[in-house]
């Protein structure tokens, strides 16, 4: 229902293109819809079911090809650079010198809201990728711990696998296969090697042993999935983990609002702890909303809602029922659970400790991302594949894409 002001006169409306649709994902969204009612503006809701955000991705581009972008959408990463360089988002300039956000946000959020010393989105929240999600009760029942390391982890993973239980829930869809290789390789690495990787694309990043290594433990752990891996929904197999089927699941923070709106309770019915090997670091995510500038007719409600993004009641609700955390450097720590805290905490060591997902499109292009998800799947469902083949194909993809100019 659109939102009526007292006169009865119906309020400014904003059409909104998000993937936001799971569980707790809606609930993150019902902040912002109610937050925008209140202040007599409409979201027109048009969410597009995928994980990634990728058929949004194409239903955007085919809207602004056609004269029809929305006035706002879910934009994560890099790739607003791309549009803001077109002429096509709005500047918050002014909004964000208001709301003070340089000296509110994390440096790392700051810098990725500016292209060419202009603010083009407004910030949600951070999401930490790197979680390792367990089954307290399961645990529990067979006097396990969450794996710190990747040892403890096989012993974790065959005794879970003796008691006839999936070890670790996973999918076969392309971006989930890649989500659980990109964190593998900060698991290996580290985020110095990880950024040479997938931010520079050097050469010799993609012939390093530590590259060979993340693909074995790809591989490897096939054996303590249920196979075959069939290709679902990521909130499939975070039911899966939910409903006892599975002992552990890797995952974004985004599984952990989820579990909440299902009435599940971190600490409690399951547990959140670091991937192993990746305990102090960050694999990180962003949520922001960019505004296009069209005619200029609908800037007034676009500020506002980019006002309401950066609010302290949003910045908390919102990220609560979401799983991420503010992108204030000083939030409300006092509603976090501990999984929340512990991703705050990593998050505020700096970018040293901090690695851009490749998949969820912090740290390149979309071609390059596309390509090298592409040859992750392929790898992940083809066991005739060798790790070295594929480590050649990946080198030679960044090889390409460097030559046609697609990577700086």
């Amino acid at each position: 229902m659109p939102a009526v002001s007292a006169n009865n006169n119906p309020g400014p409306s904003l059409q909104v293109l998000h993937w936001w649709t799971s569980a707790g994902e809606r609930k993150a969204v019902g902040v912002l819809i109610n937050k925008l009612a209140e202040q007599n503006i409409q979201w027109r809701d048009f969410a597009i079911p995928g994980g990634a955000g990728i058929g949004a991705g194409k239903v955007l581009k085919s809207m602004v090809l056609a004269g029809h972008a929305p006035e706002v959408t879910q934009l994560n990463g890099v790739i607003f650079g791309e549009w803001a360089d077109l002429g096509l988002l709005l500047e918050l300039d002014t909004v964000a010198t208001q709301g003070n956000w340089q000296k509110l946000l994390f440096p790392t959020a700051w810098s990725l809201l500016n292209n060419h010393g202009h603010v083009v989105a407004a910030p949600l929240g951070i999401h930490r990728i790197n979680n390792l999600y367990y089954n307290i009760a399961v645990f529990n029942r067979l006097g396990l711990r969450p794996p710190r390391s990747w040892d403890e982890f096989d012993q974790v993973a065959a005794k879970l696998k003796q008691a006839g239980i999936t070890p670790l829930a996973q999918s076969s869809e392309s971006w989930q296969v890649a989500t659980l290789f990109e964190t593998l390789v900060l698991a290996e690495s580290g985020p110095a090697y990880y950024r040479e990787l997938f931010v520079d694309l050097s050469p010799r990043a993609f012939a390093d042993a530590r590259l060979l290594h993340a693909l074995k433990r790809l591989r490897n752990l096939k054996q303590v999935m249920q196979l075959p891996v069939r290709e679902r929904a990521w909130t499939e197999i975070a039911h899966q983990l939910a409903d006892g089927e599975a002992g552990m699941f890797i995952m974004g923070d985004w599984a952990k609002g989820d579990f909440n709106a299902w009435g599940l309770s971190a600490d409690q019915q399951f547990g959140c702890a670091a991937v192993p090997g990746t305990a102090d670091y960050h694999l990180y995510s962003i949520d922001t909303l960019a505004m296009f500038a069209d005619d200029y007719s609908h800037q007034p409600a676009q500020e506002v809602l980019a006002q309401i993004a950066m609010s302290p009641a949003v910045q908390s609700d919102y990220n609560k029922f979401k799983g991420a955390i503010p992108v204030w450097r000083s939030p409300d720590t006092s509603k976090m659970d501990s999984c929340s805290l512990n991703s705050w905490r990593t998050f505020s060591k700096g970018a040293a400790f901090q690695a851009p997902s490749l998949v969820h499109r912090m740290a390149t292009d979309e071609t390059t991302k596309d390509a090298i998800v592409a040859e992750l799947r392929r790898f992940f469902v083809d066991d005739q594949i060798s790790e070295a083949e594929v480590q050649r194909k990946l080198a030679s993809i960044a090889r390409a894409l460097s030559r046609t100019g697609k990577v700086e």
